[in-house]
């Protein structure tokens, strides 16, 4: 009877929820209060596959669903975004027959990778996909092995893992296991010699803390590593991308599955490589997987295009408190070579715990904003003047400062017809769209 009462609840709720605009994690939350082992009790599709990681989960999960989706499967996923058990919880209940059956061919999981072991303590997912796992939210996460620690729980023996080869801490997730498949890439056009970006996470080795050596990176410290005393280094991968032609916007894998890419990023290439592996661990072909991936448009809207005034923009939306996430989008800008200006905003920091704690944004490697086409950088957000204080320490000179958006894009809109860059977190994006679509 409880198991029922709580289906019935979460149904309701998902769809007063819906009607307010609100409802992805409160109804699962209920359900869980009336029947706390619920996801012990129903049941679940043959196929259960999950996502986590620092980066990239929204966005490879988004992509694995259309995949399966082409290849004929039914897929439910957490759309919403609601990634920790309560979502997940309503997710579940919400496309369940009242007896209990998820109506689905594959049940599709983005899991927060600090709470997947309490997600995952009544049921195991078939496959688990982890992106990567990289300093992240210091003030929420800590120390990226501390979230290790307690993503590695949520691991179930039987659990096929899918992991990225090129993560020095990652990786070590396959220690001790058979039934892991890799994904990676080669080394290639937009590979470096040595770490990048403003600080050196994978300078020491996870497993035995020796000092780890590389043979290329493709950013940050994510690429073919290899400890100097316990001999941890990169896999071989199973799925790998082969070529990368930035300027075609093609990828190549397993030397011939091309992708054309929508999104010229590192982070997309990896994203895509993601959904890639999964889909074809499920079954679905290579052709399958690539015609769908290919050219592939985000709808969680991490990178959108805007005019203001004259100017054509594209905002690049980063993870909220990421530094490497912000670094890939500085990338992308220095990598454009066209004329451009670039807006920088923070208008919100530690949105959960309010510490407005600022210290992340002296990881960030703005540096890369140093390059000729980049003509102006202007700072603006609450947090403006943080932002100041931190290019005050870069080699960057034509930089202003101005803390009211709105201002700030009245500014651009009459100065000038270049390429615009907005860059900010991604919880601040409807926002600052709003605004700045406001002046355009």
């Amino acid at each position: 009877m409880r198991k029922l009462f709580a289906i019935i609840v979460c149904k309701l709720g998902h769809f007063v929820g819906k009607l307010v605009g609100k409802g992805s994690s409160m109804p699962g939350k209920f359900a869980l209060k009336i029947c706390p082992d619920i996801l012990r009790r129903v049941e679940l599709p043959r196929h259960i596959i999950a996502v986590t990681g620092s980066n990239g989960k929204t966005s490879t999960v988004e992509m694995i669903a259309a995949v399966l989706r082409a290849d004929g499967k039914t897929v439910v996923y957490n759309e919403e975004g609601s990634n920790q058990i309560e979502g997940v919880t309503t997710l579940v209940l919400t496309h369940a027959t009242l007896g209990g059956a998820v109506r689905a061919d594959v049940l599709l999981i983005e899991s927060d990778e600090r709470y997947a072991a309490r997600t995952f303590q009544f049921f195991h997912p078939t496959e688990f996909v982890i992106t990567n796992l990289y300093r992240d939210q210091l003030t929420r996460n800590g120390h990226p092995e501390w979230v290790y620690d307690a993503l590695l729980p949520a691991l179930h023996p039987e659990t096929k893992l899918i992991l990225n080869a090129d993560d020095p801490l990652s990786s070590c997730f396959a220690r001790g296991r058979e039934a892991v498949k890799w994904f990676g890439l080669d080394k290639c056009s937009i590979s470096a010699d040595a770490p990048t970006g403003a600080y050196h996470d994978g300078a020491y080795c996870p497993v035995c803390h020796a000092p780890m050596e590389y043979d290329y990176v493709h950013y940050n410290h994510i690429g073919a590593f290899r400890c100097t005393k316990c001999g941890h280094k990169k896999p071989a991968a199973d799925y790998a991308v082969t070529a990368v032609d930035l300027e075609k916007a093609v990828v190549t894998i397993d030397g011939g599955v091309e992708i054309a890419l929508a999104f010229r990023s590192i982070y997309n290439i990896y994203n895509i490589l993601a959904a890639y592996s999964a889909c074809r661990e499920c079954g679905v072909s290579g052709d399958t997987a690539a015609a769908v991936l290919g050219n592939y448009l985000l709808k969680n809207g991490r990178m959108q295009t805007f005019r203001l005034g004259a100017r054509h923009g594209t905002l690049l939306t980063s993870k909220h408190e990421n530094s490497i996430a912000y670094d890939t989008n500085l990338r992308y800008i220095a990598a454009s070579k066209r004329d451009c200006v670039v807006l920088v905003i923070v208008d919100a920091v530690s949105r959960k715990y309010f510490t407005s704690e600022t210290s992340w944004l002296w990881d960030i490697d703005f540096d890369q904003l140093n390059v000729p086409h980049v003509k102006r950088v202007v700072l603006a957000g609450r947090y403006g003047n943080d932002l100041a204080e931190r290019f005050s320490y870069t080699a960057l000179e034509n930089w202003s400062v101005e803390t009211d958006i709105a201002a700030a894009a009245a500014a651009l809109k009459s100065a000038g017809d270049e390429e615009l860059y907005v860059v900010t977190c991604f919880s601040d994006r409807d926002k600052i769209l709003s605004r700045v679509e406001k002046e355009g």
